[in-house]
């Protein structure tokens, strides 16, 4: 069985407005949902064999904050360029080219394609993934490239402000 869990990086800062896209950094909202959620990973007993990212700095961090929160190396984090503006067709590749000695991975990209994907994995309908959002699907599938063809199944949705719920 393999899992895959697709994340939306935490809230950024357009505080400095000469930054360019892919160097906007974490708010400070961003810098405290991460952490949350990822301890709502763990506690879910959630274990990730893997953990790549977009390069832009604000998924990046995201991912960095779940990799300490998980008690992993930060050199363990795969930046993938096709996870940056990604679109439903380079998601699908990037899974598909996923080593499959790994059973549990976590993506860490952008809104629209994000939103886009997760509305492709199963029948479940997002209008939009939030920020620090957690989208996991699993599937019977033995390799990662037949992974997405051979059906999956929605898991759970997660995100920092869900109603009724206390960390």
């Amino acid at each position: 069985m393999k899992t895959l869990l697709i994340v939306r990086h935490a809230k950024s800062s357009w505080d400095d407005a000469g930054l360019t896209d892919v160097d906007r950094p974490l708010n400070d909202r961003g810098k405290r949902d991460a952490p949350v959620m990822a301890g709502r990973l763990i506690k879910a007993g959630v274990k990730i064999d893997f953990f790549a990212s977009s390069p832009a700095k604000r998924a990046r961090h995201t991912a960095e904050i779940f990799l300490h929160e998980f008690g992993r190396k930060e050199k363990e984090l795969a930046i993938l360029q096709q996870l940056y503006h990604a679109q439903v067709q380079d998601f699908k590749e990037v899974v598909a080219a996923l080593d499959d000695r790994y059973d549990t991975v976590a993506l860490f990209s952008h809104n629209p394609g994000i939103t886009a994907f997760a509305n492709v994995l199963t029948s479940v309908r997002l209008d939009n993934m939030p920020t620090c959002s957690i989208f996991a699907v699993t599937g019977q599938a033995a390799t990662w490239r037949e992974f997405l063809s051979a059906g999956t199944t929605f898991w759970f949705f997660d995100y920092p402000k869900r109603a009724g719920e206390k960390d």
